[in-house]
């Protein structure tokens, strides 16, 4: 079961909030949309002594050119500077680092959801209004992955630790490409892994990297190749899945007959079948008391 952030509900009813002014950072504009989603997953907001901080975004030289649109976007002094050093992938890693130590557009970018420190579980998508495609294509080019896996199926995938980011991009999928996905963080580091793909993947790719967009290039490049992807014959489509009720459960227990069950249930054998092994065998809970709805 996916933890819950009591706020969440609000991220996803936007109606009864003001727009920003339309100045730094107005989240209604696309190119900041997606630059504040990249931010939020990929940068660092660190506090000084006094009035200093500074906002610092290192990633990948090969990246570097998206640090310079934000460093056109942004009306205060900042820059960009290289290094290598040796990190736990590579002994010599070369990176960019855009720094902007402005103390407005440090609180503005505060006020938006970006805390100072620590944030990878912090973080919320926006609480105004904001170009959610543009936002979230921003949060997948920092913290995603858009291509082809090793079978050559078309995937879009995100890596996350913050429970209203891993909800919100399963929430406004399901709107887009209509596949539902439960999120649970995964047992060896606690951390979101939410992956589409096949024709799902093209459908979002599609959308969230649309014609003229600003993105990093090679995921941008990506994204259009998974265009190409024909389904091969014979492939069957399976359908989202329907989760198990308690009654369900209740009633598959009673008849314990998958062949039986599956007719009762309007569900496949296989899937009676594997279900009646789950519960027996302790994998999922047993469902409480109650009328089987038969």
């Amino acid at each position: 079961m996916a933890e819950q952030d009591p706020n969440l509900s609000a991220l996803f009813d936007l109606s009864a909030l003001t727009p920003t002014s339309p100045t730094f950072m107005n989240l209604e504009d696309p190119r900041y949309a997606y630059m504040f989603g990249f931010i939020q997953a990929d940068g660092h907001l660190a506090a000084g002594t006094g009035r200093k901080g500074r906002l610092t975004v290192e990633i990948s030289v090969r990246d570097i050119d998206i640090l310079r649109e934000f460093q056109q976007l942004t009306p205060y002094n900042s820059s960009i500077t290289e290094r290598t050093r040796s990190t736990n992938f590579a002994d010599a890693h070369h990176s960019a680092t855009w720094t902007l130590c402005a103390l407005e557009a440090r609180t503005t970018l505060n006020g938006l959801g970006l805390p100072y420190g620590r944030k990878s579980k912090k973080i919320t998508p926006p609480r105004v209004e904001f170009s959610r495609r543009d936002y979230l294509r921003g949060v997948i080019d920092a913290d995603g992955s858009v291509g082809l896996t090793k079978d050559g199926f078309p995937f879009v995938s995100l890596t996350t630790a913050s429970t209203a980011v891993a909800a919100y991009f399963c929430h406004y999928t399901k709107k887009i490409t209509g596949v539902s996905r439960h999120i649970k963080r995964n047992a060896r580091d606690g951390i979101y892994n939410v992956l589409y793909v096949k024709e799902a993947a093209m459908d979002l790719a599609a959308h969230l990297y649309y014609p003229g967009c600003l993105a990093l290039d090679r995921k941008r490049t990506s994204a259009a190749a998974l265009a190409d992807w024909v389904r091969p014959a014979g492939m069957r489509k399976i359908t989202d899945s329907r989760r198990w009720k308690p009654w369900e459960d209740r009633a598959l227990l009673e008849i314990d007959d998958p062949e039986a069950a599956g007719t009762e249930l309007n569900r496949t054998a296989s899937s009676c079948r594997n279900r009646l092994w789950r519960l027996k065998a302790g994998k999922v809970p047993l469902p409480p008391d109650g009328p089987s709805e038969l």
